[in-house]
Order: C-alpha cells, then structure tokens, then sequence
C-alpha cells in the first residue's frame, strides 16, 4: 500500500472519529426534545415571551423551547415553503386570518383530539378559530384590532365623532416653528393599506365581505369611505401628504400627533417611549351614526401537522402552559392585550385597566376577521385600487367597481383547479428519455469522469462538498421549478399537486399584465446598467489618474456597494419621504423647487427606484472597469499623445476597446441581477406601490406564488424569465465577442 493511500485513509478514519465524537456529546447534550416556535408578536411582547419560556425550560427537564421571530407576511409565506418541505416548526403563533389558507392547504393539524370540551370552555368562544368541526386555532388574546389612539398632553378629551375629528385635528396641525412645513398633525396613520382602511368602510355602512363570503365593495359606503379618508389628508389637511406605518409611528413617538389609528400590539411601546397616551373607540362616522367597526381577531397558536408525535405532544405542553390564565395575565398588565381566558375576563381589577375596557369597548364595535382564504383576495384586489383613489388619478365611483371585479376574478385565480390527464404520463416519458439521451450524448465525459475518479480520489473527494452544496441548492431547487411549471400546484392542490401540461404556460401569455410587466422589468434593467456603467466607467478613469487622497476617495465610492441592500433601499425610502425625506428638502428649501409625493405617484415611485438601484449598483463596474485600466499598459497613450490624439480620442480609441473583455461579462452579471432584483423594487416601493404600478416581473412571480397561491404560475413565470436571461446573456457576450480571446 502506497504512503499516499495510508495517510489518506488514516486521516478518514480520524475524521470519522473526531465526527463520532462529536455527534455522541452532542447528543449528550441535546437529549431535550427541541419545540421550535415562529411567531410575530411586537418587541414589548417577546419580552414576556422570553420571560414565559425561560420559566418554561426550566421547570422541564426533557423539553426545550426556541422562540423564532418573523414578520406577518414572512412568516405566512416561510412557513408554506417548509411545510411543502415537510419541515418547518412545531407551533405558528399568529393571526386568525391565515387559518384559512393553512387549513385548505392542508399543513396545520387540527386541535380537536389534542383539547377536552372541558379545557375549550375555559376560553371565549371568539378565540378558538374553527372551519366546519374541526378547530385549528386556540387564541391566548382577543382583540388584535385598530383603535383610536391619542396624546392627553395635546388632546385631554377624545373626539365623539367624525365631525370633532375634523375640527380638533386641525386645531392640532401646526407650523410651529413659522417655516412653511407642518411640524404637528392631528391624525397619523397608515392609510394607504386597506386593512386601516376598513374601519372608516364599516362606518359608513359597509363591508368586505357578504353572507357567501364573496366581495362586497360595489357599494355607496365604499365610495363615501374613499371620499372621507381622502379629505382627511387633501381638504382638511390634518393628516400627512405621505404616512405609512412607520412615519405615523414615529410622528406619535417624538409627540409630532395629537392622534393615531393603531392597534393593541403597539400601546406598550407608546408607554414606553414616555407618551402620555390612553385609547378610545375611533369616533362615530357623523354621516352615518355607525361606530367604525375594525376588524377583530384573535391571535393564538396552531400545530405543524408535519411534527411527529414526540414534537407534537411537547408542542403540546408548551402550548396549554403559554394558554394559561397565569400567562395570559403576564401579557394583559405588561403588554395591555385583551385576554381570552374567561376567569380574567371577567376579573375587575384587570378589566378595570382604562386601556384593557377601552380596548373591550371598542372590541364590542368590531367585526370579526374572516378566515376564509378568499380574503387573500380581496386584500390584493383592493390594495392597488385604493391607492389608485389616494393617489388622485382614479376616481372613487369607477374604483369600488373595479375592486369588486378584481376580486371576484382573483378568488376565481386562486381557486382555479386544473386536473390532471395523461400528460403526466408523457411528460415523466420524457424526462426519462432526456436522461438517456443526455447519457448517451455525454458518455465519452462520464467515461472519462470514472477513469480520472479511479486516478485522482483525493481531489474528488476535496470537490465533494463543494458538488453537494451546488447539487443542493442550485440543480434541485431549478429541476424541482422546472417541474411545478408544469403542475396544477396551488392553494387547494399544495401537497397533492400533479403534472397536467403547458397550462400555466399558456396562461401567463394569454394575461395583458404580463406584457406590461415585461415592458416596465426591460426599462428598469436598460436604465439601471446605463448609469450603473456610464458612472462606473467615468468613475474609475478619474480614480484611475493622479488624484490627491484617492483611496479616501475609492473606499467612499465602494461603500454603497458594501453595504446591506436592504438598509439601503430602506434609508432611501426615508430620504423619498414627500414631507420629511432629504431629496424634497433640497428641492424646496435650497433650488426653491416644488415639493414631489416621489413614492405615491406611478412615474416618481418607479424613479425613486431606479436612482436607489443606480447608487446600489455603480460601484460594482466601477471596480470592474478599475482593476481593466490598471492592465492597459501606459504606452499606449504615450504612442496615441505623441500622434496628436485628443484624451477623449484617447478613451473611444484605446480604453473603450481594451475595457471591452472585462466590462461585458461585469454587464452580463448586473443585466442579471439587476432584472431580479426584487429587494430594492420591493422595500423602495413598499410591495408595488402605488397601485402595483412598480412591479417588475421577479415581484410579480413573488406576488402570485405567496398572494394568490398560484404556485404552478409562478413557477412557469420563473422559468421563463430564466430562459429570457439565457437568451440575453449568451447573446450580449457572442455579439460583443468579449471572451473571443479566451476561446482562441
């Protein structure tokens, strides 16, 4: 035996060893049986939590639990991506409204056999979510609605009704300062997002949805609704021109609203931030006499219906001790949520907590969430519309009917259940004849491999992991895509999908959006790589030069580049602010121009995008194009000089030419990943706002798949944007022959 094979094989079995080793203390120390938990609760809860669960693992000693945070939509859409994987945690605290998707698509475990009639009655009715007989969601809190929340310091008294509304909000706004810009307003909330929209619909009468569970938006109230919220902010001027989430959040944080229309999960971090605030019930709608009736939902916990029977009843255990009336009462007094155990309901020291009634009261107005998935629906049919309306280029009477149809054609998409036939037959055929003719095609390389495997082991070996993790994350996941383009994959078929043919294919072509999509998805990458490289270019000439303090210089430049895209779409984002960003208060206060709404109009939020992607992506060439005229050799421009040409002769004649090989791969690269590019469109525009006009094709594919449910779309969709890259890169590197001199 060769030295060579007894190293080799004597540093295996050391590994071997080493990993034995390490796996048998490991499962030494992981002998507890580990309960994962994703939820979503807000930061002034996850302190109880953190709190409950520390108490928790240490009173048991075979049970450890792991809290995990998500976001709402990121854990609704994670969630479904690892319960298709047959993975994901053991329990999903959240909402009710995601119950009904879970449910059809078949990955939450029902909760009857697991809970007596006697543990059920221990809680209100309104906190077990049930479809049909069977209960998927048990509740620790009631609530989780939208109240009117106000500033005793600017406001003692709460107004009764709309009408109050108007007259003390405007007492409240203010200039304070005398500088033109309002510094206080006297209503903040995010009123571009339907479900803060819903309370004022419900106050004039209407709703989302009807009896049948089918929209219900073409209505009179719809169109008032949309008149009032747009008043607030263009006639009465008591509300900002621009405010979402986190601008009314913070404007109610430093003491800039006298009021704000939030929900039960925020009131903590109000106190803490030292606001003296209190609720009340959002005032009656005076037109009406109606009480606004958010909607109400309990928020609780649900099973994996993939956890095996030990995760299950560990799972279990947690989750009756976090439903607990001792729990529960944890996060009533420090977090102010409404409990749904019915010993502390009907407690009057708790209830008699002014935040806890009001909460109650307002609670008493509400309308309860629906958990059907047709929801899903609604919410994406109206959320473009109802911008459309803030924005001022659709009217109110012809948007409540578009709504309305948008709806109903949405909820007809995402039920829509194509059943399979012998295609599937086929299409299995021929992937198994592509397979042969694929080794047939590549048997003189396969014969190869084996010869050379037999040689060079060790080297194979060494390139293992690095084929495993490609194999893995790269091949499976393109093949496995590939495959759902072809299924009837969607919400009533998500884990007993089959192939049905070019379906969805012919779908996304028969669908106009797609076209306009493409269009808008082309411009975006034509214009971000035209300045990406033009700026990169003209950058690295003059860092190229003599320059004094010219790495001071490059490391500024390289920094955009350096840092997270999602900060940076998100700092943008704040510097776009119509009233408090960076980019209008140069425009107004030193170049005396108007004030732009740069995220609320279609043409100004698609160019915020842009020039956010553009200081993203420029300095990516400009290294590229750097490191290229570092190899160009200097005699060259001695030669041209002494021959009379110009420097700008100089650049199209010798750096253009020479920068040629090394900038056409760099542009194939960012045609790439700027035409996916889905952070900066997503977090600048906020999902596609305004009115879903800032879409590009690789936000729609994430929109269908995790809006709609339209998996087997989307999957097409995907797969066609692959083959339009394919087809773009090969092109752009045989037309420009960058890489001719690699080939010859």
């Amino acid at each position: 035996m060769s030295i060579r094979k007894t190293l080799f094989r004597t540093g295996i079995l050391l590994l071997l060893l080493t990993a034995a080793g390490l796996l048998s203390s490991c499962s030494r120390e992981t002998d507890r049986i580990r309960v994962t938990l994703w939820h979503q609760m807000s930061v002034s809860e996850r302190d109880v939590l953190a709190q409950a669960i520390e108490q928790f693992n240490a009173n048991q000693s075979r049970i450890e639990v792991v809290a995990l945070f998500r976001e709402t939509e990121e854990l609704r859409s994670g969630y479904q991506a690892a319960a298709l994987a047959g993975t994901g945690p053991d329990l999903i605290y959240g909402p009710s409204d995601q119950i009904g998707p879970f449910s059809t698509m078949g990955i939450i475990r029902a909760l009857n056999p697991y809970f007596s009639e006697l543990e059920l009655r221990e809680f209100l009715d309104k906190a077990l979510t049930s479809i049909g007989d069977s209960l998927y969601q048990i509740g620790d809190r009631i609530g989780n609605h939208l109240t009117l929340v106000y500033n005793r310091e600017l406001m003692p008294v709460p107004p009764r009704d709309t009408d109050e509304l108007i007259s003390m909000g405007k007492e409240l706004t203010r200039d304070l300062d005398g500088d033109g810009r309002i510094d206080q307003y006297g209503l903040v909330w995010n009123y571009t997002e339907p479900y803060f929209f819903v309370p004022f619909l419900t106050g004039f009468g209407g709703r989302l949805l009807d009896e049948q569970n089918r929209p219900d938006l073409n209505k009179p109230a719809t169109i008032k609704a949309f008149q009032f919220v747009s008043a607030l902010r263009d006639s009465h001027k008591i509300t900002p021109i621009e405010c979402d989430y986190n601008v009314a959040d913070a404007l109610f944080k430093e003491g800039r609203a006298a009021m704000l229309i939030n929900g039960d999960w925020s009131w903590q971090s109000y106190l803490e931030a030292g606001i003296d605030m209190a609720i009340a019930p959002i005032p009656r709608v005076t037109l009406t006499g109606k009480w606004p009736a958010p909607l109400v939902s309990p928020r609780g916990y649900s099973l994996n219906v993939n956890s095996d029977s030990v995760h299950t009843s560990a799972a279990l255990l947690f989750m009756k001790y976090m439903l607990s009336r001792d729990i529960q009462e944890a996060f009533a007094t420090q977090v102010k949520v409404l409990p749904s155990h019915k010993q502390l309901q009907a407690d009057p020291e708790l209830m008699s907590d002014p935040i806890l009634r009001n909460s109650a009261l307002q609670m008493s107005y509400g309308t309860p969430m629906p958990v059907v998935s047709e929801l899903r629906a609604v919410w994406d049919a109206m959320r473009p519309v109802y911008q459309a309306v803030l924005g001022g280029y659709l009217p109110p009477r012809p948007a409540a009917r578009m709504i309305q149809q948008d709806a109903l054609s949405k909820i007809e998409e995402m039920n829509l259940d194509i059943e399979g036939g012998s295609f599937a037959i086929g299409f299995r055929l021929t992937l198994l004849l592509l397979a042969v003719f694929g080794g047939l095609w590549q048997r003189r390389n396969i014969a190869l491999f084996l010869q050379t495997l037999k040689k060079n082991r060790l080297a194979y070996y060494m390139i293992l992991p690095a084929a495993v993790v490609i194999l893995l994350t790269i091949l499976y996941p393109f093949v496995y895509n590939l495959v759902l383009s072809f299924s009837n994959m969607s919400l009533h078929n998500f884990r007993n999908w089959e192939i049905v043919g070019f379906q969805n294919y012919l779908k996304v072509f028969s669908e106009p959006i797609f076209y306009t999509v493409f269009g808008k998805t082309i411009l975006w990458t034509v214009l971000n790589l035209l300045f990406h490289v033009s700026l990169g270019v003209m950058l690295a000439v003059v860092l190229h030069r003599y320059l004094p303090g010219k790495g001071i210089y490059r490391m500024l430049l390289i920094l955009p580049w350096a840092i997270p895209q999602y900060i940076t779409a998100l700092t943008w984002r704040g510097m776009f602010n119509a009233e408090y960003g960076a980019i209008n208060l140069v425009l107004t206060k030193y170049l005396s121009l108007p004030m732009i709404n740069w995220l609320h109009q279609p043409a100004e939020a698609f160019s915020a995008c842009v020039v956010t992607n553009v200081w993203l992506g420029f300095p990516f060439m400009m290294v590229i194009a750097l490191g290229g005229l570092q190899s160009i050799p200097l005699s060259l421009y001695e030669a041209a000089s002494v021959d009379g040409a110009s420097r700008l002769r100089q650049f199209f004649t010798i750096t253009l030419p020479l920068l040629k090989p090394v900038m056409m791969p760099a542009i194939v690269l960012g045609t790439i990943w700027t035409f996916n590019n889905l952070n900066v469109m997503w977090l600048v525009s906020n999902g596609g706002e305004p009115g879903d006009h800032t879409h590009i094709l690789v936000s729609y594919v994430y929109k269908a798949a995790f809006n709609l449910y339209r998996y087997g779309y989307a999957a097409a969709l995907s797969v066609l944007i692959f083959l339009i890259l394919l087809a773009l890169g090969v092109t752009m590197l045989r037309r420009s022959r960058a890489t001719a001199s690699v080939y010859h």
